[in-house]
């Protein structure tokens, strides 16, 4: 599969069913070594939406927790395998 053809996808959380954004809004984190996928990085949409210029923040998803990838969605499972990351 193409990265292209995961763009659009919306990515749930088969824990809580949560759905936790698009694909086409996230960033992927490669090994530079080997080149392997290591997590998914999808921005942080919940708590204070307020936050300090230039300030990023996102949830890094482990590569290991994708369950499934369908037609439109992307299903993983994580349950505290996931942080919240400033950068």
């Amino acid at each position: 599969m193409r990265l292209s053809e995961f763009v659009g996808k919306k990515i749930i959380n088969l824990s809580d069913g949560d759905i936790l954004g698009t694909v086409g809004d996230s960033d992927l984190m490669i090994d530079a070594e080997d080149g392997t996928i290591q997590s998914l990085l999808i921005p942080y949409r919940g708590g204070n939406r307020l936050l300090t210029r230039g300030e990023k923040k996102e949830i890094a998803i482990p590569w290991q927790s994708i369950r499934k990838i369908g037609a439109e969605v992307l299903v993983v499972e994580v349950n505290d395998l996931y942080r919240e990351r400033a950068w």
